[in-house]
């Protein structure tokens, strides 16, 4: 199936909300061993709280990384262990090259029958660094987000800086979005080329929603970062779609102690819950 088509169904069936699994060694609640073991656990015990809440889970591949070759079995055991639940996974790597070192990412993460189904990758580099990601998606059903308007403060720094009549992120959308019109979902119309798109900047969410209307948008910045549901709204397309919101914290440290399965829930639920009210507002 068409990832945007997927990735929309699933947000039908359950909810917008994206859990981010960036699980710090330090901040596993109590009782779980403090080792890639322990991470494992953790994050099943996530999966197991979320899945009839969240659309898809989002492991941070530093956190797995860090851990050396334990931490990456983790990942892909991980991976394997939300899809099995019935969610969608979306590998945050933020991978980007050219030639062939590009092939061999995309070819990691977006191989025919991998539990990802959609990486972030960075757009520096320009379509040499995009392209071959992108026929990896249409080979075999995968998607990929393209950071355009990053959640952080100092994105300003490179994002914002002025290009002729417009800023160096909105000359990226629109390359996002000629990119995108290559692959659309014959369902919905949505490419299975996202777009990363920060809660913390409405205003110009709300613009880049123009330049970019087959573009699924990632947006991080809800929550522990000061985004709000109603600043992830804006992202979305006219019908409620085309859009997923991530947290990260907010929900995964929502408790240290016993009860940390049950706050990750209620924190989940409460997410989808402002932004369904935001979205009907």
């Amino acid at each position: 199936m068409h990832f945007a088509d997927a990735l929309t169904q699933a947000t039908k069936d359950r909810s917008p909300v994206c859990v981010g699994l960036d699980p710090s060694l330090a901040k596993l609640p109590e009782g779980i061993a403090k080792d890639a073991a322990g991470v494992l656990e953790f994050n099943k015990g996530i999966i197991d709280a979320v899945h009839d809440i969240a659309c898809c889970m989002k492991p941070q591949l530093a956190y797995y990384e860090v851990l050396g070759w334990q931490g990456m079995k983790v990942f892909w055991e991980t991976c394997a262990y939300a899809k099995e639940k019935g969610l969608m996974v979306i590998a945050d790597g933020k991978r980007n090259d050219i030639g062939t070192t590009c092939e061999a990412y995309a070819d990691a993460y977006l191989f025919k029958d991998s539990p990802v189904d959609a990486l972030t990758v960075t757009p520096y580099l320009g379509a040499d660094g995009i392209l071959p990601f992108i026929e990896r998606c249409k080979k075999n059903d995968k998607g990929i987000f393209v950071l355009v308007k990053t959640s952080n403060a100092s994105s300003a720094d490179l994002q914002d800086l002025p290009v002729g009549d417009e800023v160096v992120h909105e000359h990226v959308a629109q390359l996002v979005e000629s990119w995108a019109t290559t692959i659309l979902g014959p369902e919905t119309n949505l490419s299975a080329v996202g777009a990363v798109v920060g809660a913390t900047y409405p205003e110009e969410m709300s613009y880049l929603r123009t330049l970019m209307p087959h573009v699924p948008f990632l947006i991080p910045g809800y929550g522990a970062q000061g985004g709000t549901a109603a600043d992830a709204a804006r992202g979305f397309i006219g019908d409620g779609t085309g859009a997923i919101v991530n947290a990260s914290r907010s929900i995964i440290n929502a408790s240290s102690g016993k009860d940390w399965q049950e706050a990750a829930a209620k924190a989940a639920k409460e997410m989808a819950e402002e932004i369904g009210l935001a979205l009907r507002s």
